[in-house]
C-alpha cells in the first residue's frame, strides 16, 4: 500500500512537471520569453509560485529542461547506432528516428527561434549550442562512414540533417497532413544520403506513416485526453496544431 502511494505521489509529481513545460513551451510561443512571467505561468496551471519553484527555480530552468530532453533523445539514438552495421539500411533507420525526434521537438525549436534575443543571452545558451554541434558532428559521422570521409559526403550527410531540422520546424504549422510531410522529408533525406534504394524495397515509404497511424496518431484518444485535462487540471487545448 505504502509503495502504491509512493507511485502514485511519483505519477502526480511528474505530471505536475510536464504540464508546466507545456503551458511554459505555449505561452514562451505565444506571447515571447520575456513577457512571460513565472507567476503567470503558475496561474494559468492552478498552482502556487512555491509549487512552481518546487520544479523550477527560474524560466531558464525550464528551457534547459526542454532541451536536455531532447539531447537525451539524441545521445540513446547515437548510441544505438553505433552498434549497427554501416549499410544502407542503418543509414535509413537513423534518419527515421532522427525525424521523429525532431517532429516531437518542433515545438520547442519553434519557440526558440521566435525568441532568440531573449534566449541567446541566457547563461546556457553557449553551452545548448555546443551539445547539438557535439551530436550533429556525431551523426554526420554516422551518415558518412566517420571523421576520415571525403568532405563531399560529409556535407551530404550535414545537408541532410539540416533539412530534416528545418524542414519540419518551417512546415509542421503549415500542412493538413503531418504525415505527408514527413513521407516527404524522409524521401529527400535517403536521397541525399544514397540510402533511396530502401524507401520501397524495405516499404519505407509507408513505414512512418503506418506507425504514426497505428501508434501515436489516435485523434479521439487525444481528443478525450484534452477535453479531460481541461476539465479536471484547467489547462486548455493548445490553438495550433491537432487534437
Amino acid at each position: 500500500m505504502e509503495d502504491k502511494l509512493y507511485a502514485d505521489g511519483q505519477d502526480r509529481s511528474r505530471d505536475t512537471r510536464s504540464r508546466l513545460r507545456e503551458l511554459a513551451l505555449q505561452l514562451f510561443a505565444e506571447q515571447g520569453y520575456e513577457k512571460t512571467s513565472l507567476r503567470e505561468i503558475a496561474e494559468q496551471l492552478g498552482v502556487t509560485k512555491a509549487a512552481l519553484y518546487y520544479y523550477f527555480k527560474s524560466k531558464e530552468d525550464i528551457v534547459r529542461s526542454l532541451v536536455e530532453d531532447y539531447v537525451a533523445e539524441l545521445d540513446e539514438l547515437i548510441a544505438w547506432a553505433k552498434g549497427q552495421p554501416r549499410t544502407a539500411e542503418t543509414r535509413a533507420d537513423i534518419i527515421t528516428r532522427y525525424l521523429e525526434i525532431v517532429a516531437n521537438g518542433a515545438a520547442v525549436f519553434r519557440m526558440l527561434h521566435q525568441n532568440q534575443a531573449a534566449v541567446s543571452g541566457l547563461a546556457a545558451a553557449k553551452e545548448r549550442g555546443e551539445l547539438f554541434r557535439e551530436r550533429m558532428d556525431a551523426l554526420v559521422d554516422l551518415l558518412s562512414d566517420g571523421p576520415d570521409a571525403p568532405l563531399r559526403e560529409q556535407v551530404r550527410a550535414a545537408t541532410c540533417l539540416t533539412s530534416l531540422s528545418y524542414g519540419c520546424m518551417h512546415y509542421m504549422d503549415r500542412v493538413a497532413s503531418p504525415d505527408e510531410l514527413k513521407s516527404a522529408l524522409l524521401e529527400v533525406a535517403f536521397e541525399l544520403t544514397g540510402a533511396r534504394s530502401t524507401l520501397q524495397e524495405f516499404g519505407l515509404d509507408r513505414h512512418w506513416r503506418n506507425a504514426r497511424t497505428h501508434t501515436l496518431h489516435d485523434p479521439v484518444r487525444w481528443k478525450y485526453h484534452r477535453v479531460g485535462d481541461f476539465f479536471l487540471n484547467g489547462v486548455k487545448p493548445p490553438r495550433h496544431g491537432a487534437l
